[in-house]
């Protein structure tokens, strides 16, 4: 069981009643807090969620619609997306509690103090390098409109100028990372058919793409409901349309891809987790029409070129600088 959980279990006596987990792990909490409803803006944790405890466990960027008495936030990496999520939560939490979970090192304790201005804070256990505070809310904010939290860039790209709408939490929130930028620059002379985002984060990549090939079927796939939710109000931004995908890896794309191109994460919370991104090497041919492509860009120390060589058979660098390559892969 996860960390967090086992802190939370060990106060299992204040989790009675409606209680709302909010970012909850895949594990088997909830089948210890029979009375719990779970909210999870990750893919893959909701999937395994959904298949063992059904319906009570949402999937999005807003706390379901239930009556609760109190709720958990399981602390993101993010603290932007902390904010947010603190500030939904005990918009609806008057005269209860709110409880805060995190890794030490992943700003739990931050988190907790600066949500101390809602109410009476008080630090409940200390356990498996985690920390568990109850705040009793008795200043509830107003409901966050998330939208409005939103930071728009006008970016010139080579396919013109687009504007990206980010999220908090979502990759590169406010931002046009260095690596995305090179990637941008190596989008030419990709083959014709369905093209798959990777990843797609805020839609920058996936929205230059539909500019550069108007005629193509686009898709983009992403773990994150917030980053699907930046992708959303990107395409619409730009009047741009694509395929959006609730998924945590390259198995629930879609097969025979005229290409798939990709910035591939490699972090997942407080936690270094190249899985997804390394899965995504390996199965990609699988996913790829006769003669499809993979074009990615990576940090230079990561060991991508073994993978790609195995999986393709060949792989080219067609650019590196500033610390980043750009590979290309492709079925022969």
């Amino acid at each position: 069981m996860d960390p967090r959980s086992e802190v939370l279990l060990r106060q299992a006596d204040r989790f009675t009643g409606r209680l709302l987990l909010a970012g909850l792990p895949a594990d088997d909490l909830l089948g210890h807090l029979p009375d719990a409803q779970g909210w999870s803006w990750h893919a893959g944790d909701q999937a395994a969620l959904t298949a063992r405890f059904g319906p009570r466990v949402e999937f999005g960027t807003a706390p379901p619609a239930v009556d609760i008495e109190s709720a958990v936030l399981f602390v993101p990496k993010s603290r932007e997306l902390t904010d947010y999520l603190v500030a939904s939560l005990a918009s609806r939490l008057a005269g209860r509690s709110l409880f805060l979970v995190g890794e030490k090192r992943g700003g739990v304790e931050r988190a907790a103090k600066q949500a101390g201005a809602l109410g009476p804070l008080r630090k409940l256990d200390s356990a498996r390098h985690c920390q568990l505070w109850e705040i009793a809310v008795t200043e509830a904010p107003a409901t966050p409109d998330l939208e409005a939290l939103a930071q728009r860039l006008d970016l010139d790209t080579p396919a013109g100028s687009l504007e990206i709408v980010t999220l908090p939490g979502v990759f590169s929130h406010g931002r046009l990372d260095r690596g995305t930028a090179l990637l941008l620059e190596h989008l030419d002379r990709l083959p014709t058919g369905r093209i798959l985002d990777f990843g797609c984060g805020a839609g920058v990549i996936g929205a230059v793409l539909k500019r550069l090939y108007p005629h193509c079927a686009l898709s983009m796939l992403d773990v994150d409901a917030f980053a699907l939710h930046s992708t959303r109000l990107t395409l619409q931004a730009n009047g741009l349309e694509a395929d959006l995908l609730a998924a945590d890896g390259i198995e629930h794309a879609h097969r025979e891809l005229a290409a798939i191109v990709s910035n591939p994460p490699f972090h997942q919370g407080v936690h270094t987790d190249y899985r997804p991104s390394e899965a995504l090497l390996r199965q990609a041919p699988r996913h790829l029409a006769a003669s499809g492509e993979l074009r990615i860009v990576a940090n230079s120390f990561l060991k991508y070129p073994p993978l790609l060589q195995d999986a393709f058979g060949q792989c080219q660098t067609l650019a590196e600088q500033d610390g980043f390559r750009i590979y290309r892969a492709w079925r022969g």
